[in-house]
């Protein structure tokens, strides 16, 4: 009888150790997620009534993510308000369907016939030629929470142009996907602005747009006539799955929450000659070149105990970008547990293993570009350890929450 309870025992501790070791997997169920409903900037500007725009002749730069909570689009809801006059649309890179690469030129809407002013063709700032006329230019669109994403630049500029010319700034607001809390990574170099970094933000920055709008009017000295509509119902600490809107994928690789999390980290490694997964399902959760050895890399990872991620060893193949229909080894990273992953101490902690382990093929000199810090830069080629290069910013991180607690909207 002893025997058998104590095989028992075994076999259910045994399940519990294989829940815990499994459930990182990307094929595991997930705990259950809490979902608050959130109202965005535009939902809650339409139950207003668009009051705000009132009588108004409007410009507003948006694309795909544009959308109410129920899936109606902004431009098609500023058309039909009575007292609103929408004359002109603007579209940030990937365009107005979120779908291209590269410049993107003018256009127009098809369901309203209004044109198209690109913002990532001719010029990346509105000119006085599209702001013309216009009382108000209205800005909606879904952020990715990395400080090189381009719409923070694209709105930043915005900022600047409506100033200029005395037209009001109205931000609708939306959430961070990677929640409002987290603050990580190398902070921006003053002397590296950029289109990919408008202000030396960290790389992982925990505000929205609405908040970035109001620290850029105020420490960039814009001055702008600057509303923000804010946000309905969102805490902080809610990543965008938590929230209850529908994913809109905000440009062409972002297709996921998943993808989302581990671009912050993984997109430093582009610039450096891996492919970051452009070409697969799954872009940003995975990364490799014909150069790397699967097996050996991803147990020198997992060695690392990089909190909240695992990695198994990959071959694939992707079919467009960095390394395009050439056969690769590489890393698929598995999510263990999202709120103790520092995307700041995985990004340098991937840039150093390949810097480490393939010197000659890693270009670690052009991760520069995204990583914006000559201070880590040179600890990497120093050969520091990575934990202790994330523990050294630190004092930076501290001073921006400082710097950024004036304008935080949201608890």
């Amino acid at each position: 009888m002893l025997l058998r309870r104590l095989k028992a025992v075994a076999v259910l501790v045994a399940l519990v150790l294989l829940v815990f070791l499994l459930r990182g997997n990307r094929w595991w169920p997930p705990p259950p997620t809490r979902v608050a409903p959130v109202r965005t900037g535009i939902d809650v500007l339409a139950a207003d009534g668009f009051a705000l725009l009132a009588g108004k002749r409007v410009g507003l730069i948006t694309n795909q993510t544009g959308r109410t909570r129920d899936g109606r689009r902004t431009v098609d809801l500023l058309a039909a308000a009575p007292e609103v006059k929408l004359v002109a649309l603007f579209s940030p890179e990937h365009g107005m369907e979120g779908v291209r690469t590269g410049r993107v030129e003018d256009g127009a809407d098809s369901a309203t016939g209004l044109r198209v002013y690109s913002l990532y063709g001719q010029t990346r700032r509105p000119t006085a030629e599209m702001l013309g006329g216009l009382d108000a230019l209205v800005f909606d669109i879904q952020d990715a929470g990395v400080r090189y994403y381009t719409y923070v630049t694209t709105m930043g500029y915005a900022m600047e142009e409506a100033t200029r010319r005395g037209i009001e700034f109205v931000v609708l607001d939306r959430p961070n996907p990677l929640n409002g809390r987290a603050v990580e990574g190398p902070i921006l170099d003053a002397d590296r602005l950029s289109f990919e970094g408008y202000f030396p933000l960290p790389l992982r920055h925990g505000m929205t747009l609405g908040e970035l709008a109001r620290l850029f009017n105020r420490k960039k000295k814009i001055g702008a006539r600057l509303t923000v509509v804010p946000l309905a119902g969102w805490r902080r600490e809610q990543w965008f799955d938590q929230t209850g809107l529908e994913w809109v994928n905000p440009s062409p690789n972002l297709r996921s929450l998943a993808g989302n999390t581990f671009y912050p980290a993984v997109e430093l490694l582009r610039a450096g000659g891996v492919s970051v997964g452009r070409g697969t399902d799954t872009p940003f959760e995975l990364f490799g070149a014909p150069w790397m050895e699967a097996e050996k890399l991803a147990g020198y990872l997992n060695q690392r105990g990089v909190p909240g991620v695992r990695f198994e060893p990959l071959r694939f193949r992707p079919t467009a970008d960095v390394h395009a229909d050439q056969d690769c080894q590489g890393v698929r990273l598995l999510l263990a547990d999202r709120e103790v992953l520092d995307l700041g101490r995985l990004g340098v902690e991937l840039v150093a293993a390949l810097h480490r382990f393939y010197p000659q093929d890693f270009e670690l000199a052009k991760t520069i570009r995204l990583l914006g810090s000559a201070r880590t830069l040179a600890r990497l080629k120093a050969g520091d350890d990575p934990a202790d290069i994330a523990a050294g910013w630190e004092e930076e991180l501290a001073a921006f929450r400082k710097l950024r607690a004036p304008y935080l909207l949201y608890d």
